[in-house]
């Protein structure tokens, strides 16, 4: 039976409690926004394929986390089984950003020897007032800290959503063409699937047959 995808990732969601993980995994996947939602017991499980050229599929699949200390033994053995995180902070919640670099330090930690690769999410980007964290603050951590990028988002009004997804997404696929990244049986972060299908090669015809 023929795989319908080209590559699988895992793809983890982390950070501190109720900074927005569950908001901005059900507004990628569901489109909607439900400000009544509530963090997951643990762990919400979510599948999406992504096109990101014309032939090539990316199925991700998406964990999102509970923040509370009392679920970190949970997340941890899905962190392993992944190559991608989305660490999150809420950019009206200066604490939030400031542990950060703790949460990137504790995933590398468990991880190795597998290989993670960060995006820097900061949510809530719409807020007018109430602002606690600069944009060029998280930008600077997300250099310092070798991330993928650093992206603020607003689930609210659907701002950068899927662009946060996006991004990590082909900057995964990026490293993984220049030769960063290889697939192993006993890892399920990053697994290759059916071939990439190739645009026949047109042949031209030469001026003589015309």
């Amino acid at each position: 039976m023929e795989v319908p995808w080209n590559f699988r990732f895992g793809i983890v969601i982390l950070g501190d409690s109720a900074v927005g993980k569950s908001s901005l995994l059900h507004r990628f996947t569901e489109g909607t926004f439900d400000e009544s939602r509530q963090s997951p017991l643990g762990i919400d499980f979510k599948v999406h394929n992504m096109n990101l050229d014309p032939n090539v599929v990316i199925k991700l699949l998406l964990w999102d986390t509970a923040g509370q200390e009392r679920f970190r033994s949970i997340c941890k053995s899905y962190m392993r089984n992944s190559v991608g995180c989305i660490l999150m902070f809420d950019v009206s919640q200066r604490q939030t950003f400031d542990r950060v670099g703790s949460w990137h330090q504790e995933v590398l930690d468990y991880v190795k020897p597998n290989p993670m690769f960060f995006l820097l999410v900061g949510h809530k980007s719409d807020l007018a007032v109430g602002r606690q964290v600069r944009k060029s603050e998280g930008e600077a951590v997300a250099k310092k800290l070798n991330m993928v990028a650093y992206i603020e988002v607003s689930t609210k009004e659907n701002i950068n959503v899927s662009e946060a997804f996006e991004t990590l997404t082909k900057g995964i696929y990026n490293i993984y063409q220049r030769g960063k990244i290889h697939s192993r049986d006993d890892w399920q972060g990053f697994t290759v699937g059916a071939t990439i299908a190739k645009e026949p090669s047109v042949t031209k015809k030469s001026a003589c047959c015309r």
